[in-house]
């Protein structure tokens, strides 16, 4: 069957591939530590799944409006009145099927063909692809681990062209974990000020953040660029939520209504009973937060500790998100049972079979040195597939 050109150039979502994967290997009995699932371990608080039932038994049920009910826009919007100061009204906020959704809708209603995407990798892997089916271009900025994975003031100006459309900021980031600062933002924002491109801030895991670091985005440090920026989120990792699928979008009105009309021609509106759920969850008390986020940071302590004490490894230190991402670069070249380790891919192929534990390797993020793993994972299974790591890296030649 001939099929159009652009699924010729794009590729599956490597991380959903291989959660699928190791799901599979886990209901076949396998004794598999799954450190590739980018979801929280935790369940939907009660709370909230009591929201969505109510919601089905008063028969909310029918379709909603496109851009997601008004009481659930307005919460958005309360919300970020709230907490950053920052006002929008309900017409500016888009609610989706995911954040993935949205920032795949506000892509498709901005970019035309040749217009210029600027990405620091590593990135989350959706970013380049859903670019390109926009007919855009990817113009990725490889960042330091040295500069904590943040791109630079200077690799910003640098970067930046008559082309360049957007700019995409992931703070905290998936897969490093890594975060900017307010110093580290008011430096980027005195590049884009006077630069007429657009901004993209991903704030999904905005909430998981450690050693008391303060979350902040480029809207929040420089107001100026407000009619700029897109504001993307949503209850996935905030709430235990990844299968509620419901995320969204703040900004400009013009915007969020041209990608309205995109949601209104592919999805419609995002599931009635979740968008009652996700309600609750914005506008309900939010102690169970705070609890996840305090279990994460016991984990990620355990995980950064255990992995750094392995000498041919050295792991960078996330202040946000559940991810670590190690640099495994003194591995490649050794053997395994007879077989190079050539690249990250392989050393993830080599763990999966030899150590029964399940990560992601780099290269869908945007760097041949490193493997993603998550600690959304109980701290036994934490303890116990680093010490398999440990043990079968020991095992190269």
């Amino acid at each position: 069957m001939k099929l159009s050109e652009r699924t010729k150039f794009i590729k599956p979502a490597v991380t959903l591939a291989i959660a699928a994967k190791a799901q599979k290997l886990r209901a076949a009995g396998v004794d598999l530590i799954n450190f590739s699932a980018g979801e929280p371990d935790f369940d939907t608080p009660e709370r909230i799944k009591q929201a969505a039932i109510d919601a089905l038994r008063r028969g909310m049920t029918k379709y909603t409006e496109v851009r997601g009910i008004e009481p659930l826009r307005e919460a958005i919007a309360e919300k970020y009145r709230r907490e950053f100061g920052l006002h929008y009204d309900k017409d500016e906020v888009l609610v989706s099927c995911g954040a993935k959704h949205a920032i795949y809708n506000v892509f498709q209603a901005l970019l035309n063909n040749g217009d210029e995407v600027i990405i620091p990798s590593p990135y989350w892997v959706s970013y380049s692809d859903m670019v390109l089916l926009a007919g855009g271009v990817p113009k990725i900025v490889p960042t330091r681990e040295e500069e904590g994975f943040r791109i630079t003031s200077d690799q910003l100006k640098g970067t930046l062209t008559p082309r360049t459309r957007v700019f995409v900021v992931n703070s905290p980031c998936n897969p490093t974990g890594a975060t900017y600062s307010r110093n580290d933002l008011e430096a980027l924002a005195r590049i884009l000020e006077p630069h007429d491109c657009l901004v993209f801030s991903d704030d999904i895991y905005e909430k998981i953040v450690y050693d008391g670091f303060r979350f902040e985005n480029l809207v929040t440090v420089n107001p100026n660029l407000r009619d700029r920026t897109v504001i993307f989120n949503g209850v996935s990792k905030t709430y235990a939520m990844t299968g509620w699928r419901i995320g969204y979008a703040l900004g400009p009105a013009d915007l969020i209504s041209a990608a309205a009309k995109i949601q209104s021609q592919s999805t419609s509106n995002p599931t009635s009973i979740a968008q009652a759920a996700a309600l609750e969850a914005i506008r309900g008390p939010q102690d169970e937060v705070e609890t996840m986020v305090t279990q994460f940071q016991r984990r990620r302590n355990v995980i950064v500790e255990r992995l750094n004490s392995i000498p041919v490894l050295r792991c960078f230190n996330p202040q946000g998100a559940f991810y670590v991402f190690p640099n495994i670069g003194p591995l490649v070249g050794r053997k395994a049972k007879g077989k190079v380790i050539k690249s990250a891919s392989d050393l993830a192929e080599y763990l999966l079979e030899e150590a029964r534990v399940a990560g992601v390797p780099g290269e869908d993020f945007g760097s041949n040195e490193n493997i993603r793993f998550t600690y959304a994972a109980s701290l036994e299974d934490v303890e116990k597939g680093c010490e398999r790591i440990k043990e079968a890296i020991e095992k190269l030649d």
